[in-house]
């Protein structure tokens, strides 16, 4: 992909600062903020313990909180799903990355991920806040991509998502293809899993993403500087 006019800024809000690690202290995801605000990245992803805290450090910053919903499985229950979306946006989060009920999904029961999907984008809706679907591809034939991307589309979800980053595979040029493809404009595809070198984005751009989960933010957009002659962040 051509970088030229291509500027840090435009990059980094394309990412989002993952904080998902389930080892990761409240010290280390404050450090975390920190490395977001300094780069000014679109959002922070944070687990639904930290959403007060690091909405509270980002406090001022246009660095949104993100947090995860029904993480990493999809299988809890859709009231669980909406409580916990509740607590999450009365704590501060903006947006919501839930994961789809894999197993019904690939069941066949289309209804019930759609129902689960649409009780989310309804709590969300009302807030403002943006509601990423996670599918999980690592464990889905094209067939369920392609039908996950159209029950997403149909709930009001604002965005398809590939992977959490903690199944078997992430992220791949193909998922990204094939669920641009299965969506309208009006649906955003988010790349996450592996996506961990400046090449590797630049690549999901070309290939249709939007919005990418990445823990090597500092990485990628330091060699983006470095390509483009920009003066370094921080």
């Amino acid at each position: 992909m051509d970088i030229t006019g291509l500027t840090v800024t435009d990059v980094a809000k394309m990412i989002d600062h993952s904080l998902l690690r389930p080892e990761l202290t409240l010290e280390e995801v404050l450090d975390g903020c920190a490395l977001a605000a300094r780069y000014d990245v679109a959002s922070v992803c944070v687990k639904p313990a930290d959403v007060a805290s690091a909405a509270k450090a980002l406090a001022g910053t246009s660095v949104l909180v993100g947090t995860v919903v029904g993480f990493p499985h999809g299988a809890t229950a859709t009231a669980t799903k909406t409580a916990e979306a509740r607590v999450a946006l009365d704590d501060g989060a903006r947006e919501l990355d839930m994961v789809l009920n894999i197993g019904r999904l690939l069941g066949g029961d289309d209804r019930a991920v759609a129902d689960d999907i649409g009780a989310v984008v309804e709590v969300a809706r009302p807030q403002g806040a943006l509601v990423k679907v996670i599918f999980e591809n690592a464990y889905l034939p094209d067939e369920a991509k392609i039908r996950a991307c159209r029950l997403t589309e149909d709930a009001g979800a604002d965005y398809v998502k590939t992977s959490t980053g903690f199944a078997p595979g992430g992220a791949t040029l193909d998922d990204v293809r094939l669920m641009r493809a299965s969506v309208s404009a009006r649906v955003k595809v988010k790349a996450a899993g592996g996506v961990r070198t400046l090449d590797a984005l630049l690549a999901m751009v070309e290939a249709g993403a939007v919005r990418f989960g990445a823990t090597a933010t500092a990485t990628i957009l330091d060699d983006l500087a470095a390509r483009t002659a920009a003066a370094p962040v921080g």
